[in-house]
């Protein structure tokens, strides 16, 4: 599988801080539940935040989101809003 993701695209000003939050967790590969364990909140917002993510990014999947967050993690924490 090849994930394709045009930079120009990944607006991470875009997002909320949480949202940033989440995206920087979704690099560890964790499930849902565990995420949300982490930052205190329902399993059901960390699927509403990764949504979000998708659409805002313009991305297709969870899975990129992790592949984006791994691969620009210092870019994510520097896109302060």
């Amino acid at each position: 599988m090849t994930v394709v993701v045009r930079e120009d695209a990944l607006d991470f000003s875009a997002l909320t801080d949480r949202e940033r939050e989440v995206l920087l967790l979704l690099a560890t590969g964790e499930q849902n539940r565990w995420l949300a364990r982490r930052l205190g909140i329902a399993e059901r917002t960390v699927r509403a935040h990764t949504a979000s993510i998708v659409r805002k990014l313009g991305i297709k999947s969870r899975f990129e989101a992790a592949i984006v967050s791994h691969l620009y993690a210092d870019d994510i924490r520097g896109a302060c809003g």
